[in-house]
Order: structure tokens, then C-alpha cells, then sequence
């Protein structure tokens, strides 16, 4: 497999930008003149202080947020002739606490999510998000469009960061004094892309679950649909997921000193689903020998024929519970939207034909090096000064939490080891959280807080404080620990109580 890296970042011209702008403080509405290269603001506009409905901007996951008043501005940015990224930034008029905060989107989904932008805007930050140059959420927007594949891989965020900058300058008479990124699935692939490709651009970067593996992810979920789909008779139904769960955990569950439902290392656990075979006719507290053979694909990582190495790690011993993502009646949308426009560039695509000699390595050459975030050579974001912290759930049944622990120890690895790493990037394996929150595990967390304590403190972050919400209360704490460390139970006191555990290693 081959990939190109190439790192772009043109650090002069962007602080160039950035300064011109700074040359003169404008009000929220005179915004609506700043000239940008390739790129117009399209609207400028002050919004009164009050809730998120009030302002125009109802979405029922912030309706509780009483936003400040702010600038809301947007703006259509076009690096290519078949480019158009649409971004808005939302600036607090009073408050500001001196740094932008760019937010990442999920799936191929081009959107710009409000939510997140109140967010930020709430903790006093100049927030901004764009919509990857297209609309909706399927990869159709690629067949036919090389050059909004490029943005979706990488150039969007890096032209909406260079925008949000000149904006903020513009508005405040200066330019941000730290910049963040915030993102989870596609948004922590995209915060990956950032520090490899673009070192500069910030200064504390949250990768949540990323899909770095952009390609493994879609080439597993074609694995795992032609298993469960190979005939009638291997398609495991959901209901047998929960069956699967808790043989699991009878299993495991006790192996790190507490049964509490979660496991917190599922490496260390190797239940067999033929522990599970029928004895005689199928029924609902067995599995059959096709079933086995299902369950056991779904827990398998898949090798490069051609060279043995890891294509994709397989989903860990913990995730059943979150199997018809990938396992379900139908293959994981997300994955065959892959083939179906960028690999064969065929709407009309099967997933039933892919050949395994031959379509894993068409499948690595379009990637073209665009959307992939493999590449463990972070020395220049590292010489930034840039702080990394990443997280995964171990319990994830869409992007296999192995795909994170490889590519930090390929880091390890390229750059030198722990010693050399841990001064700047860190991660955090989440036991019993699925796909960027939920599941079984303390899943409620604050990570970024946790990276501006490193980033403008010095506070490197040696464990993480955790929750898990149940009906709305806090009915768990734990601490999350930096990998390769666990949460070890001291033996007293409640396993409720995170104040009870420790970081060790294993």
C-alpha cells in the first residue's frame, strides 16, 4: 500500500491574511465587506442574547443553552473551480475568552450543526464548523467530483480554519491566541488530518473515536455484511446480540477485579461464541454453527493477503450490544457508500461482488492519500507546541477501538517511543463506551477542558474524570486513563466511586 503524505501548510501566507485583517476592528454587520481569497461572506448578522430558539437556530440537543449575544456570520469558501464549502463562525460580542474552537462533522454528513456551535460559543469561544463542501449526508456528492473528495479528505477544514482566523481577527482587532480542535468519528479523522497535514493550524487537538482508517472501516463493513449475509442461515439475528453480551461478560466481566457490566480491557478477554453452539435445533439461547461463524467474523481482523498486515482490527468482546450497525438486516451504509462512489464510481454497486484479491487493493489506491489519517509522523505538530488527546470507546460497534491503539503505537513507534509522546499526545481508551458516548461505561466526559488544562496550564492529563448518566443522574464516576494504564480498583469502598480506582498498568 502506498500513500503519499504531503504536509501543506503555507504558515506565511496565513499569518499574512490573518495580520491584514487584524488591521481594523469592524462591527458584525460591516463583516459583510471583508474580502477573503477564493471566498465570500455571505452573511453577517448580530444575534441577541437568549436561548437557541430565540436566536433563530432551534435544535433540541442545545434548546437548554443561554447563548450570549454574538455574530453570526457565514460564508462560501472556493479553493477549486468544483468547490464550495459553506462555514459559519459565531463570535460573542462580550466574553470572548480569546481562542477559536473549529468543530468536525460525522459520517459523510455535510452539515453544520448548531449544537456544537452553541456550544462553544457558551464557553466563551469564537466557534466555528463548515459542511465539508457538500450537503447531506451520502458520498454521492464524489462520483464525478474529484475535487469535493479532495475538500471532504482534507481541504475544507483546513481552508475553513484559515477563513475563521481572518474573520475573528477582523472582528476582535486581533487574532485568536490559541485555536482548538473538537471532533468525534469523521470530525476526530478530520482532527487527526489537521495535525499531520497542517501542524500549525492548532494548538489542542481532540480526536474523538476517529475514523483514521477511513478505507478499513467501509472494507470491514463488506466483510462483516457478506459473513452475516453468506446465506439464510448465517444472518445472526439481534435479538441473539444481547445473548452473545452477556456470555461476555459472564466470561470476562470479573478478569479486572470488579463485575460491574463493562469490561475494561477487552483485549484480555477471549471468549469463544462457540461457547454458545446449539445442541441439537436452533432456538433463542444458542447460536448455530453459521452463527458462530457470523459472530466469530465480527471479532475478527482482517489481513492484507499480499502482505499479512492489518487491514482493519476486528470490533472487541463488550460491543454486542451495538452489532446491528454493522450486522443488521442491511451493510453499514457508510461503508458501501465508499464503493458505491468513490472505489467503482457505480451507484448501482454490490456489495456481494467484492473480490478480496483484487478489490483491497483497488479499494487503498482511491484513497489517493485524501482520506486516510494513518500517517504517525506527527514531529511538526509536535514542534508546534500542540497537544493531542485522543479517545475511543472500547465497546464501539462502528469504528473498531483497535484502529485507535495501532495507529498511537505506530506514533510510538515513528517518533521514538512513550517518553517522546506522552509530552504531547495521549490516549484514552473508554471501557464500555460505544461510538463517540453511550453504552455500558462512563461515557460522560469533558475532554476538552482536559486539553485547555494542558494546552494553557502546563496540566498534562494523567487521568480524565468520567460519569455515567442513568435516567438523568450520575450513578457511576470513574477515572479514564492514558493508554497503556487501566483503572484499577483499590479493593474498598463503592466501584460506583471513581475516588476507588487508580491508573495503573497492566
Amino acid at each position: 500500500m502506498t500513500i503519499r503524505f504531503k504536509r501543506l501548510a503555507p504558515l506565511g501566507f496565513a499569518a499574512a491574511l490573518i495580520n491584514a485583517a487584524a488591521a481594523q476592528t469592524n462591527s458584525c454587520e460591516g463583516l459583510a465587506s471583508l474580502t477573503l481569497p477564493h471566498a465570500s461572506i455571505t452573511l453577517a448578522q448580530s444575534v441577541p442574547a437568549g436561548p437557541l430558539e430565540q436566536a433563530g437556530r432551534g435544535n433540541r440537543g442545545a434548546a437548554e443553552l443561554n447563548l450570549p449575544a454574538y455574530c453570526r456570520v457565514a460564508a462560501s469558501l472556493k479553493p477549486s473551480s468544483d468547490s464550495e464549502i459553506k462555514m459559519e463562525i459565531w463570535l460573542p460580542i462580550s466574553g470572548w475568552n480569546g481562542n477559536l474552537e473549529a468543530n468536525g462533522n460525522g459520517g459523510w454528513t455535510g452539515s453544520i450543526n448548531p449544537a456544537a456551535l452553541a456550544d462553544g460559543l457558551h464557553r466563551g469561544y469564537a466557534a466555528v464548523m463548515s459542511d465539508l463542501g457538500h450537503e447531506g449526508s451520502s458520498a454521492d456528492f464524489a462520483l464525478g467530483h474529484p475535487e469535493k473528495l479532495v475538500d471532504f479528505g482534507y481541504r475544507a477544514s483546513h481552508e475553513m480554519t484559515v477563513a475563521a482566523k481572518a474573520i475573528t481577527a477582523k472582528f476582535y482587532g486581533r487574532a485568536p491566541k490559541l485555536s482548538y480542535w473538537n471532533g468525534c468519528s469523521a470530525g476526530g479523522r478530520s482532527a487527526l488530518i489537521e495535525a499531520q497535514r497542517y501542524p500549525a493550524d492548532y494548538d489542542g487537538i481532540v480526536a474523538g473515536s476517529p475514523g483514521l482508517n477511513w478505507t478499513g472501516r467501509a472494507t470491514q463493513a463488506v466483510w462483516i455484511a457478506q459473513a452475516a449475509h453468506k446465506d439464510e442461515a448465517s444472518f445472526l439475528p439481534p435479538g441473539k446480540f444481547i445473548l452473545i453480551h452477556n456470555a461476555v461478560l459472564q466470561a470476562c466481566d470479573t478478569r479486572d477485579g470488579v463485575k460491574d457490566g463493562v469490561l475494561e480491557d477487552p483485549t484480555r478477554c477471549n471468549f469463544d461464541p462457540k461457547e454458545l453452539e446449539c445442541k441439537d435445533t436452533d432456538g433463542p439461547f444458542c447460536l448455530t454453527h453459521a452463527q458462530i461463524e457470523t459472530a466469530r467474523a465480527i471479532y475478527a481482523a482482517y489481513p492484507n493477503q499480499s502482505n499479512k498486515q492489518q487491514i482493519f482490527p476486528g470490533f472487541e468482546r463488550g460491543s454486542e450490544l451495538g452489532w446491528n450497525t454493522m450486522g443488521g438486516k442491511n451493510p453499514f451504509v457508510l461503508g458501501t457508500d465508499l464503493f458505491k462512489f468513490v472505489v467503482f464510481q457505480d451507484p448501482n454497486w454490490d456489495y456481494k461482488t467484492f473480490n478480496w484479491d483484487t478489490d483491497v487493493a483497488r479499494t487503498e489506491r482511491a484513497d489517493r492519500g485524501l482520506m486516510n489519517a494513518l500517517n504517525p509522523d506527527l514531529k511538526a505538530f509536535a514542534a508546534h507546541g500542540g497537544k493531542m488527546i485522543q479517545y475511543h470507546g472500547w465497546a464501539d460497534p462502528q469504528i473498531a477501538p483497535g484502529s485507535s491503539v495501532n495507529y498511537y503505537k505506530s506514533v510510538l513507534e515513528t517518533m521514538g517511543g512513550s517518553a517522546q509522546v506522552q509530552s504531547f499526545y495521549r490516549l484514552f481508551m473508554v471501557p464500555g463506551m460505544a461510538h463517540c458516548g453511550g453504552g455500558e461505561g462512563t461515557s460522560s466526559f469533558d475532554m476538552l477542558a482536559a486539553l485547555q488544562g494542558w494546552v494553557e496550564k502546563g496540566q498534562a492529563p494523567d487521568q480524565i474524570p468520567a460519569s455515567r448518566l442513568r435516567d438523568g443522574k450520575v450513578d457511576r464516576t470513574r477515572p479514564l486513563c492514558p493508554f497503556p494504564q487501566v483503572a484499577q480498583y483499590k479493593g474498598a469502598g463503592s466501584t460506583d466511586d471513581a475516588a476507588n480506582f487508580v491508573c495503573k498498568a497492566q
